[in-house]
C-alpha cells in the first residue's frame, strides 16, 4: 500500500489537535474532547487505515512512541488507568488514542464514548488541565529519539 496522503482525510488535512510532538513518521496531540483533558492521539503521519499496513519496524516504531506517550502521562499525571485505542471507524487513518482515566471522570469505569455515569467534575478537570503544558513538555522530550 502507498504511504501517502489522502485529500479527502481529516488526519491528512489538519494536525488533529493541539500539536504536542512531531516526528518524520507519527505525531502526538492533545485531543480537544469534553470531560478528558488528558485525551491524546499518536497518529502516522502517511495515510494508511491499519496497523497491519505497516512494515515490521514501522509498527515497531509506531507502538513504541504509543508507549512512550503512556508511560510519561502515567509519570506526570498518576491517572487511575490509561485506555488505549485504535478504532478508526470514523477516521480510516492509523492513529491511538492515548487517554488518562480517572475514577472521578464523568464515564469512568466505561469507555469515554459511552453514556456518563456522574456529572463532570470541572474543578477536577481544572487542576488537571493546569498539569498538562508540563505534561506535553516531557512528552516531546521524552519523543526526541523518533524526531
Amino acid at each position: 500500500m502507498a504511504l501517502d496522503h489522502n485529500a479527502d482525510c481529516v488526519l491528512c488535512r489538519e494536525a488533529g489537535g493541539l500539536s504536542v510532538w512531531q516526528g518524520q513518521q507519527l505525531r502526538v496531540i492533545r485531543a480537544q474532547e469534553a470531560g478528558f483533558p488528558a485525551f491524546y492521539r499518536v497518529i502516522w503521519n502517511a495515510h494508511v487505515a491499519e496497523l497491519s499496513d505497516l512494515s515490521e519496524h514501522d509498527r515497531n516504531t509506531c507502538m513504541a512512541v504509543v508507549a512512550e506517550v503512556e508511560r510519561v502521562i502515567r509519570a506526570q499525571l498518576q491517572p487511575t488507568k490509561i485506555n488505549l485505542a485504535a478504532l478508526g471507524n470514523m477516521v480510516p487513518h492509523l492513529h491511538w488514542h492515548v487517554i488518562a482515566r480517572y475514577d472521578w471522570d464523568s464515564h469512568f469505569p466505561a469507555s469515554v464514548w459511552a453514556n456518563p455515569l456522574r456529572e463532570r467534575d470541572l474543578q477536577r478537570e481544572a487542576q488537571l488541565e493546569q498539569a498538562l503544558v508540563a505534561t506535553d513538555a516531557a512528552i516531546a522530550q521524552a519523543l526526541v529519539r523518533w524526531s
